[in-house]
Parts: structure tokens; C-alpha cells; sequence
């Protein structure tokens, strides 16, 4: 398996023989409004050139259709014959862009070798989950790779810890900046990424991403590496750069 971090939640995964984008969020730093106040979206330009990110991707996902997951720069470069799964409810929006081959998440999902099993998330706790809507996270196994949950734009709460009870992943792909609106979290921040760090099988590694692009963020990378210091669970605990690279 080798994963790289774009940027955000943004993700190349070559994964089963298979190249896989998700979440292109590929605006150009400052051209999208703040969430705010504090300063336009995205904080940071793109680490590589889109020319570059799209090379090879033979498969997008789409987990939800805040701008920060599928923008409208996404929207225009993304081949629009490309095979694309997302979110049950979310497939008609999608192919009302344009793209034809839109395939809606529902339980298992079996797309050239490798296998795709819808999560259950929460894009916060309360009166918050309403304006957020809904989310999803998946797990994805293949012959020969390790299993992979990708939690997506979800809180630390029961559902997700049963899922890495259940599921036992080698690889925990988390979103852990802290992110709030109108004061509510509404995705993991440093507390609760220590936490899935903890309980996750032993040998599992938690890689953090969905950090400093984002004005309504509040964890930064130092801070959840200070925090790791701090629980003694470094070791298990990846904080990639935008544009780095991890291999397996």
C-alpha cells in the first residue's frame, strides 16, 4: 500500500493494483470563502501539481459533498467517465455534474479486486449533525494488502470505536484538526486521536490527516505530535506533510 496526502482529507492511494483519489479538494490557496473570519479557504496551495495528483487515479470517492471534500475545481478536472462512489444520496448531485458512473455506497462494494465497506460517521454530536448531513467512512480490504479504515469527517463516538473493535484494521486513516462550526466539533481533534491510537489492535497505525488547510481548524500538526508525545503513543501515530508519501 502506499498513500499520499495531498492536501486536507485529499488522498492518492494505490491500493490493490488500483489507484484511488479521495476527496479532491484541488481549489487554489485563498479562492474559497472563509468558514470563519479568519482568512479564505484553502490556507495552502495544493504541495503538487493537479496534473500530477490525477495522474493514473482510475477511481474516485467522494465521501460527502461539503466544498472542502469535492470542490468545484474537482468538479471540472475530474474525468467525468471515471468510475466515482459516494455516499447514498448523494448520486444524483454528482451525476447532475456530469459523471456517469456513479455507484452509491450502501453496504459491500466489490470494484476490480478490491472490496469497499460502508462506516457509519458523524459529522459532530447534537443540533450540529443537522447542518453538517450526513457523512460516511469505509473500510477497504484487497488480497494482499492491509485492511484499511478510513473514518472520514466523523467524531470519536461509539459507532467508530465499535467499527475498529469489529473490523481490527491494520491502518486507521483519521481527520484530526479540531475542526469546529459554531463552536461544535465536528471531526476528531488531539484528545480523541491519542484515543483511536489506543484502542486500535496492537501493531495498527493511525495516520492523521485533514490538518492546516482549513481557517475553522484548530489543532495543528505540532500540537497532535505534542499530544502524542505526551500519551507515550508516537510509535503507532503518522502526521504526513501535504504532499508526502507513505509506503507500507
Amino acid at each position: 500500500m502506499r498513500l499520499q496526502l495531498i492536501r486536507n482529507a485529499t488522498l492518492k492511494l494505490d491500493y490493490g493494483g488500483a489507484t484511488i483519489l479521495i476527496d479532491p479538494y484541488l481549489a487554489p490557496q485563498h479562492s474559497l470563502p472563509s468558514y470563519t473570519g479568519r482568512s479564505p479557504n484553502p490556507l495552502v496551495d495544493l504541495p503538487v501539481a493537479i496534473d500530477a495528483i490525477m495522474a493514473g487515479v482510475e477511481l474516485v470517492v467522494v465521501s460527502h459533498l461539503h466544498s472542502d471534500h469535492f470542490d468545484s475545481v474537482a468538479k471540472q478536472i475530474v474525468p467525468k467517465g471515471l468510475p466515482l462512489i459516494c455516499q447514498p444520496g448523494d448520486e444524483e448531485t454528482i451525476r447532475n455534474a456530469g459523471f456517469t458512473d456513479v455507484t452509491p455506497l450502501v453496504g459491500d462494494l466489490a470494484w476490480n479486486g478490491v472490496s469497499f465497506t460502508r462506516c457509519e460517521g458523524s459529522h459532530g454530536l447534537g443540533q450540529v449533525v443537522e447542518k453538517m448531513g450526513p457523512v460516511m467512512g469505509f473500510v477497504l480490504r484487497a488480497p494482499g494488502e492491509p485492511t484499511v479504515y478510513w473514518a472520514g469527517d466523523t467524531v470519536l463516538y461509539p459507532p467508530v470505536r465499535e467499527t475498529i473493535r469489529q473490523v481490527k484494521p491494520d491502518f486507521i486513516v483519521t481527520h484530526s484538526c479540531g475542526a469546529l462550526w459554531d463552536g461544535d466539533p465536528i471531526v476528531m481533534d488531539a484528545a480523541e486521536t491519542v484515543e483511536v491510537c489506543r484502542i486500535a489492535p496492537a501493531g495498527a497505525i493511525v495516520i492523521a490527516t485533514h490538518m492546516e488547510a482549513l481557517d475553522h481548524a484548530t489543532v495543528d500538526r505540532q500540537a497532535l505530535r505534542d499530544a502524542a508525545t505526551a500519551a507515550g503513543i508516537t510509535a503507532r501515530l503518522r502526521i504526513p506533510a501535504d504532499g508526502e508519501t507513505l509506503s507500507f
